[in-house]
Formats: C-alpha cells, structure tokens, sequence
C-alpha cells in the first residue's frame, strides 16, 4: 500500500471529489465574465495563474493544454475562421448566466430572497391564514371549511343546519403579477477607474437576472440597455461581452429609451433597474453630445430629472443601484428618486446581486382588490 503526503491547502480541500476539468472550469468561468468572453485573453490568465500558483499541481499529468482539449470536445469553445481564435458558444453563455445565478443565491443569507412579505393580498398562488367573507366569483378551493361550520353552527341547531351566505369565509392569497423590467447597465469609464472592477458584478447580476426570469417567471419580460455617450439596447446572450467604453454617462437617454421599450410591453406593472457609479456627464442635444465631466451640470441633471417624472407619469418605478460613495453624486440620485417617487440602493459590490433580486421578487407581489 502507498500513500502520497503533501502539504494541506484550501485549494487541494475545495477540489476535492472534482475532476481536473472541474476544477479548472469554475475559474475559467470568472475569468471569461472578467474578460468579456474573450478566450485568448482567459486562457492567458489561467495559463499565469497556474505558474504562479499550481492549480494543476494537486492533478496527475493533466495541464492546462489538456483543459483546452476538453473544453473544444464539449463544446464549450470553438474556433472562428474569421477571427482565426478560438470564441465561446451558446453552451457557455448559458453556463455563465446559471454560475451567475447560483453565485448570488448563494451570497444571500438564507431566506432573504424573496422572504419580505407584504401586507398585499388577493386571488394568487400562496394562501393565507388570514380569512375573509366570500365574494361571488372567489374560488371554492379557498373556503375555510372550519371558519364557514363554526359560522353556521351559530344560528343551526340539532334538528335543522342552516348554511347562510354570510357564513362562508374564503383564505385570502398572495398575488404574483407578470412584471416587465428594463435593466440598465452604466458602461462609462469610471465603471473602471481608481483600482475596481465595477462591471463585471454589473455584468453578472445582469445574467443572473435574466437567468432568473428565463426560467421561472416566463411570463415576465426583460430588456436589457447599456449606456455610455449613448444608449442601446442588448441582447441577453451578449451580456458576457459587454466591455466599459471611453464613454462619457448618458442617463437621461438610457432612462428614456427603458420608457419607450415599456411603452410596448403590455403589462400593469413596469420598472426600471439601473446600476450606475457616477453622475450624469452628457446629453444628446440638437443632434450633437452636450457634456461636462466637472461636477454635476445642472443642464443636465434636469433633462435627467424630467426623464423621471416622465416614468413617473407612465406608472414606471425606477430603482437605482448606486455603487459609489461621493456624497453629491448619492445627492443626485436622491433627487432623482424624489421626482421618480422610486427607490435607490447605496449598494456595495458584494451586495448588489442581493439588493436586486430581492427586489424583483418582492415587487412581484401586488395587491388585488
């Protein structure tokens, strides 16, 4: 019998029951949303990473050259004859969206997503134990059996029951609402500057979320709209592309074409998430960018602030998601949100994906008279 000894690692501890690929799979992974879903750029990462650290040292004669086999074999990666490089598939964009997805459930602590219930009550999925007299065209399948005997046992008697309609008491249930919800990601450079990487937790909230409603609320709508000098709109498989530009931050475009996108989604219930570090710096204006980066230009922020009473106008909430600390730039958004009456979130980047889910699902819930 042999045994082999080495020294004790969280690393060797976490790879523990994972095959090499496995192993090395999550870290590509990151390094892919890291690297706007360039795989050379990846691949180089990795390849560093693993001289300087080992990862293929706890495996048996399997290296990186190995994982890239195995990654074309599974389709994961491909080569394109165009680009003469290899380029990930559908099959990983999926991927990226679903570790996305488990990643921030896992960061929520447990029971908080979508664990704030309201007070808002009506013909749903979910009953509750609270009761109510019956109304014509309640479900039968809602009565309190035991409420409704107890009711007409009051006026009944051992000879003769006597069942009134003003007996019957029905469960009141919570409601979930189709939702339509237009994410907007801020690309303008700051999104990188000073040492952090503000757009890739961006980025990974943005596929979680589109995870999210792709596969249990089908009946809700997503759009996606990035941002910088201008905006656009993008497609949800492209999200692990999205790169920060030079750009300078168009809020007041963005917020107007999340407006008209909603406009054409048939839905009661509209909103707008938007994830942004900094001030508002330019508009479109008779055709050509208007812009400062010196400070908050009040030209500005009123198109932006008239943008948000115009949401305002349309039954459209927007909620932003602050990650910066400037305390003007926190003024700003104050403003905004009052002329909205919406909400916003001083979040960190650890904390954003939970701020948003929690959020969403908590804004599914609507009252029903």
């Amino acid at each position: 019998m042999h045994f082999k000894y080495q020294q004790w690692s969280e690393r060797f501890a976490n790879n523990q029951g994972k095959s090499p690929f496995d192993a090395l799979w999550d870290t590509f992974q990151e390094l892919l949303t890291i690297a706007s879903g360039d795989v050379s750029q990846s691949l180089k990462w990795l390849s560093e990473l693993d001289s300087e650290y080992g990862l293929t040292d706890d495996f048996d004669d399997y290296g990186v050259g190995d994982f890239i086999d195995e990654l074309k074999e599974r389709g994961y990666i491909e080569q394109d004859n165009e680009q003469q490089a290899y380029v990930i598939t559908r099959k990983t964009e999926r991927s990226l969206r679903q570790r996305s997805l488990e990643q921030i459930f896992k960061n929520l602590e447990k029971g908080s997503a979508g664990g704030h219930q309201t007070d808002h009550t009506g013909k749903g999925l979910e009953r509750q134990p609270e009761t109510r007299r019956w109304h014509q065209g309640d479900d039968i399948s809602n009565i309190d059996s035991v409420g409704t005997m107890m009711n007409m046992l009051k006026h009944s008697n051992i000879d003769q029951m006597r069942l009134q309609e003003d007996d019957i008491r029905v469960h009141d249930t919570d409601h979930y609402t189709s939702v339509a919800t237009v994410l907007l990601i801020d690309l303008s450079h700051s999104m990188i500057l000073y040492g952090e990487d503000r757009i890739t937790p961006a980025k990974k909230t943005a596929m979680a979320l589109s995870e999210l409603i792709l596969n249990n609320y089908a009946k809700d709508s997503l759009d996606i709209v990035a941002f910088g000098n201008e905006a656009w709109k993008v497609d949800i498989q492209d999200l692990p592309y999205l790169k920060v530009g030079p750009y300078h931050t168009n809020t007041q475009q963005a917020l107007e074409v999340a407006r008209h996108t909603l406009h054409k989604r048939k839905f009661a219930n509209k909103q707008i998430f938007m994830i942004t570090d900094g001030k508002p710096s330019c508009i479109i204006e008779n055709g050509k960018m208007y812009k400062n980066s010196f400070g908050l230009d009040r030209k500005i922020v009123n198109r932006v602030l008239d943008e948000a009473v115009k949401c305002r106008r349309d039954d459209i909430d927007i909620t932003t998601f602050m990650i910066a600390r400037d305390p003007y730039l926190q003024d700003f958004v104050r403003e905004m949100t009052e002329a909205n009456k919406g909400r916003a979130y001083f979040a960190s980047l650890d904390n954003l994906g939970g701020y948003i889910f929690e959020d969403y699902i908590r804004n599914r819930k609507r009252r029903v008279k």
